[in-house]
């Protein structure tokens, strides 16, 4: 299916990154606040030889790199469908100013709700050169997203001169992989508690017991499948047994070994 309509395209011509900041000015982005506070990276626009997808590269490749591949750019207001589920993967879409939701529709007619992705970060990019290449998922703008369309072949033949870049986007798709069989893991428990135990565990570590949830409630909620009043009661049971502490968003891990034992 198409996107929709009122989604804007610009076309990128010339070979310098005065065409990126141009256009990023016509869409009324302040450029020194494209600072990024997603799980894949810490950075700018200008700045994306920091994060892991061109992690080891200097930022003289990632300049080069944009300016050979970058020709058109895209953005999407919020609550945009970016692309559907079983849309076909013509390009790589570069995530790289602000953040996206992604659902599945499954065979019951349910709505699976998959992440929330945070620039920077290709969409679907275990499936962009498959047999089957089709998103696996609908893609929603969460706030205004903006992407850098690559095409695919050139994206490829980069990987293939460039072994750093090869190895940083196998190490993505790896670790992709990695969350979509711990999200497949959570799924199949029975309780919401032991749900909410592993969710714990993985935002968090011994080190660093705390994290801000990117959810309201009724939208972890909808994550975990069941009625808010549930996820309330849940939550306030694990409070008052002093297995976590919440405020607001933020949720800290009290007593590690007690979650464990969910």
């Amino acid at each position: 299916m198409k996107k929709q309509t009122s989604t804007t395209k610009y076309a990128v011509h010339g070979h310098s990154h005065d065409h990126l900041f141009h256009l990023l000015e016509q869409l009324q982005v302040p450029l020194d606040k494209l600072s990024e506070h997603g799980p894949h990276c810490h950075c700018k626009v200008q700045e994306l030889a920091y994060c892991p997808l061109f992690r080891g590269m200097t930022q003289r490749e990632h300049d080069a790199f944009l300016d050979r591949n970058v020709r058109e750019i895209l953005t999407f207001k919020k609550g945009e469908t970016v692309v559907r589920q079983g849309d076909p993967i013509h390009s790589v879409m570069l995530l790289v100013q602000g953040s996206v939701r992604t659902e599945m529709i499954t065979l019951e007619g349910n709505v699976l709700d998959i992440d929330i992705l945070e620039a920077v970060i290709p969409m679907a990019p275990s499936f962009i050169y498959g047999a089957k290449n089709n998103y696996p998922f609908d893609v929603i703008a969460v706030d205004t997203a903006i992407f850098l369309n690559i095409s695919k072949e050139a994206w490829l033949e980069e990987m293939a001169n460039n072994k750093q870049l090869l190895t940083n986007f196998l190490t993505m798709n790896a670790d992709l992989t990695l969350f979509l069989s711990n999200k497949l893991q959570m799924i199949s428990l029975k309780s919401l508690r032991k749900k909410l135990a592993t969710f714990f565990l993985e935002k968090t570590t011994i080190e660093n017991a705390s994290f801000t949830l990117k959810r309201s409630r009724t939208q972890l909620a909808e994550y975990f499948g069941v009625q808010r009043q549930s996820l309330a009661r849940s939550l306030k049971e694990m409070e008052d047994e002093g297995i976590i502490q919440l405020k607001g968003r933020t949720v800290h891990v009290l007593d590690r070994s007690k979650l464990i034992r969910e």
